[in-house]
C-alpha cells in the first residue's frame, strides 16, 4: 500500500482553521482540501461512549482509559485511526472516571 503523509487545513465546529498531519490510505489523487475535523471527533465520541457504557458495567472504583489516535484520509474522509504506541498519534486522549 502506497502511504503518503501530508499537512492538510481542517476547519474546527467554530470556524477555526488549523492544520493536521494525515496519513493518506489507497487515495490515488490527494485532496488538499479543507475538511471538518468533526469527521474526527465524532468517531472519538462514540468510541468514549462504548469505553464509559462498558466501565459502567463493571462498575470500578476508578477507570482510566489512554488512547492515541493517529488522522488518515481514506476514501475523501478523515478518519481517526487507533494507534499501538501513543508516542507516534497526532492526539493522545486520556479518560479518567472517579466515582
Amino acid at each position: 500500500m502506497d502511504l503518503q503523509t501530508k499537512v492538510i487545513p481542517v476547519e474546527l465546529i467554530d470556524g477555526t482553521n488549523v492544520r493536521v498531519e494525515a496519513t493518506f490510505l489507497g487515495d490515488r489523487k490527494i485532496n488538499l482540501h479543507t475538511r471538518p475535523f468533526s469527521e474526527v471527533t465524532t468517531a472519538i465520541e462514540s468510541l468514549s461512549k462504548e469505553i464509559a457504557e462498558m466501565l459502567q458495567k463493571v462498575k470500578p472504583d476508578k477507570a482510566s482509559v489512554k488512547f492515541g489516535i493517529d488522522i488518515v484520509m481514506e476514501s475523501g474522509r478523515l478518519t481517526p485511526l487507533l494507534v499501538k504506541g501513543s508516542e507516534t498519534a497526532n492526539i493522545e486522549i486520556t479518560l479518567e472516571w472517579v466515582k
